[in-house]
């Protein structure tokens, strides 16, 4: 089931005069930012900036540093976001993409055209849709919507879109919805991840004081 379109331009609204600009996503380089985009896979933020501080103490977040790093040394740094050595593995992937692609600059990636870049992230081992998508979006500044547990959940309880929908289709839902604004798009993203920390809760959502109650 999909609801009319005008649903998504109504949540949005709703959402962003409830919570206001949430400015995403948390990084001080394109490069930072896409690191934390494979750390925060299954964990938390908390956990991620942890790992990522790990790494800036050992002034070591940069492609070069963490290319040339034994990966032993790499699980150890980024130990606190969790399921450590498989996530080495993940960003030593990304790590010779980056630089064997791009030679080691976000800049150069930033340059090459969207959806064949989508599908290069796609074919690097441990990156799925998610991971590759919110780097598009928010380490290259490229209009792409990211699909997340919170969108689906929040979309899904409202009755827009059936939970079992594929990635795509759910995505598919706001770039036919929407204009492809990359500042729309962050934004947007951000509000779910926002009310579905706050309110639409997995467990115990509290529906009643959530700005989506009246949908």
């Amino acid at each position: 089931m999909v609801i009319a379109n005008h649903s998504i331009f109504k949540i949005y609204h709703k959402l962003y005069q409830a919570f206001g600009p949430q400015r995403w996503w948390p990084g001080d380089t394109p490069f930072e930012i896409a690191v934390g985009a494979i750390l925060t896979q299954n964990t938390n933020w908390g956990n991620v900036e942890k790992a990522i501080n790990n790494l800036k103490k050992q002034n070591t977040l940069s492609a070069k540093a963490i290319h040339e790093m034994p990966g032993k040394k790499l699980s150890e740094l980024i130990r606190p976001a969790g399921y450590y050595n498989i996530k080495a593995k993940r960003l030593k992937s990304f790590i010779d993409f980056l630089m064997n692609d791009y030679h080691g600059r976000m800049k150069r990636m930033k340059n090459e055209d969207m959806h064949s870049l989508r599908k290069k992230l796609l074919s690097i081992n441990g990156i799925g849709p998610e991971t590759a998508d919110s780097i598009i979006l928010y380490a290259l500044e490229k209009p792409i919507f990211v699909i997340d547990a919170y969108t689906k959940r929040v979309l899904s309880r409202h009755g827009i879109m059936e939970h079992e929908k594929s990635y795509d289709e759910f995505q598919e839902l706001f770039h036919s919805s929407l204009k492809k604004d990359m500042k729309l798009f962050n934004e947007y993203h951000a509000l779910f991840v926002r009310v579905g920390k706050t309110f639409c809760k997995l467990k115990k959502p509290l529906c009643d004081k959530c700005p989506l109650n009246d949908l």
